[in-house]
């Protein structure tokens, strides 16, 4: 299966107007109030890169994957359908909502929702932050990286790798009580483009749906600039500002309305998978990105 890039994540929310503020006023992204009560967050020339839908319950709804034309797209249906998963052809309003020309819903082994599409409609109006961030890292890469809970991870694991054609960019072990405590695995995953991961996926129950999200931003400055907004806006932060090992990526993290976090960050590896290896590292960090900080401040 042709998966080029996550291309969205649509969050589920009892008041989106909370996503359009934080959405503005944190990360950079232009809010537009949608028919239906939603709210679509652009990043860019598409509709959005974060949907928003009214809903009961403040959390993480789904995953948009993008292929790259009609014919991909019907592939990757009758791979789904040979591999005993079961899936939804949206219609051609729903498709529209997410400004796509084709759209499928399924779920993967571990519960989660995913949206494969195929194709997008745009006017290609210049993007324009009302925080005055210039652009984000997304095009051919996509929006980002989402990380997902997989409690039966083994099972997910091979969902993504041997059905959707995720391949391994590296792995890390958890351990919550420290060394000789429970191990849980982390996985971080590829597709058809040069960021380093798009999705990963933790071993253990995730109530909101998702442990983080992420967009990354042109320059330092325009993090720095976002940690700015994310202290003067009162914004809850998770973590503080540190360099993962893995992508090389510098950024901080802080809570969003749905329930999960955003990792706001700067300068991400670009891969050549042709001479990658698969590694395992034992450190989240090179420096900084202290974690406890989301459960100081949620006390």
């Amino acid at each position: 299966m042709d998966i080029r890039a996550l291309s969205y994540i649509v969050a589920e929310s009892t008041a989106p107007h909370d996503w359009s503020a934080f959405g503005e006023q944190v990360i950079g992204l232009a809010a537009t109030a949608l028919p239906h009560g939603g709210v679509a967050l652009k990043a860019d020339e598409r509709l959005g890169r974060i949907f928003v839908e009214p809903g009961p319950q403040d959390r993480y709804h789904a995953s948009g994957w993008e292929l790259a034309n009609e014919a991909a797209f019907e592939q990757a249906l009758t791979q789904l359908a040979a591999a005993g998963t079961a899936f939804t052809r949206a219609s051609r309003e729903e498709a529209a909502r997410r400004g796509v020309l084709g759209l499928a819903r399924f779920q993967d082994p571990a519960g989660n929702r995913h949206e494969l599409t195929w194709g997008y409609c745009s006017d290609f109006n210049r993007f324009q932050s009302p925080a005055g961030v210039p652009r984000f890292v997304t095009g051919a890469m996509g929006m980002g990286h989402t990380v997902l809970p997989a409690p039966n991870f083994d099972e997910t694991c091979a969902f993504f790798t041997n059905v959707l054609g995720f391949g391994l960019a590296d792995l890390m072990i958890h351990r919550p009580g420290g060394p000789g405590g429970p191990e849980m695995r982390i996985h971080f995953m590829h597709v058809g483009n040069a960021r380093h991961h798009s999705l990963a996926l933790f071993e253990g129950e995730v109530p909101s749906g998702c442990v983080h999200i992420m967009f990354e931003y042109e320059s330092m400055d325009e993090l720095g600039r976002a940690l700015d907004r994310a202290i003067a806006t009162k914004a809850r932060l998770t973590a503080t500002l540190g360099r993962h090992v893995n992508d090389g990526v510098t950024s901080f993290y802080c809570a969003t309305p749905g329930g999960f976090s955003i990792e706001l960050g700067w300068g991400g590896r670009q891969m050549d998978w042709s001479t990658h290896t698969v590694f395992e590292s034992t450190s989240v960090s090179l420096w900084g990105h202290d974690f406890s900080l989301g459960f100081k401040n949620a006390t």
